[in-house]
């Protein structure tokens, strides 16, 4: 039976709309979002911006600390060399897992991604790029697996923003991910776990960034 659609609340397409900004790096990271500047920018109360603003603090996207306005976190070439480190490991128990089969959901978002037209705004690509991820780390079939990938979700995310400088052909995405696809289904398990560790050293246009925060 098909449920009929529910309409989105006025908290929730706020909180759609400022995600979409920070995710496409609209919003600078240490920017303030102060609620009655909101309130007044977007036509909506205090009591909305205050919701939908704790909506992405609990996503990881925001931070808030006592007596400041909420803010986007900086996350540094030294916090995404960690964010790897620690990626790595969870993935390669991916690749062990999931080498010699196709996970249909990571297809279905390689799919919509490639989809994406040009001025689509970057936060679908991360979105996109944030499926593809999660449908093979479900794949494994371990709820503990999930759970320690699902707390570095926020952080990845905003880590992806600084793509957006490295990957303005979007193509060249699709086109690393489906080499990733195609290695993980086509085998054998070494060389599908090889793929994941290149694919995981590159992803974020290390050299590059490295180089604009020298130059910061």
């Amino acid at each position: 039976m098909t449920l009929p659609l529910r309409p989105v609340s006025t908290v929730g397409a706020l909180a759609d709309a400022l995600r979409s900004r920070v995710l496409s790096g609209e919003i600078a990271p240490g920017t303030p979002l102060p609620e009655q500047e909101l309130a007044a920018s977007y036509g909506v109360a205090r009591p909305t911006v205050r919701e939908a603003l704790a909506t992405l603090v609990h996503e990881g996207l925001l931070r808030r600390e006592r007596n400041r306005s909420a803010y986007v976190p900086e996350v540094t070439i030294r916090d995404l060399d960690d964010l790897m480190y620690v990626r790595r490991p969870l993935e390669d128990l991916m690749a062990r897992a999931v080498t010699g089969r196709r996970v249909p959901g990571a297809e279905a978002a390689l799919h919509r991604l490639a989809a994406l037209p040009g001025e689509a705004p970057w936060s679908e690509t991360v979105a996109e790029h944030m499926a593809l991820h999660g449908a093979l780390i479900e794949a494994v079939g371990s709820p503990r697996l999930e759970r320690l990938y699902g707390v570095l979700a926020a952080e990845t995310r905003l880590g992806l923003v600084r793509l957006r400088e490295v990957y303005k052909d979007r193509d060249v995405l699709v086109h690393e991910h489906r080499e990733l696809l195609d290695a993980l289904a086509d085998g054998p398990e070494d060389v599908a776990r090889a793929a994941v560790a290149e694919h995981l050293s590159h992803s974020w246009g290390h050299d590059g960034a490295r180089t604009g925060d020298r130059e910061a």
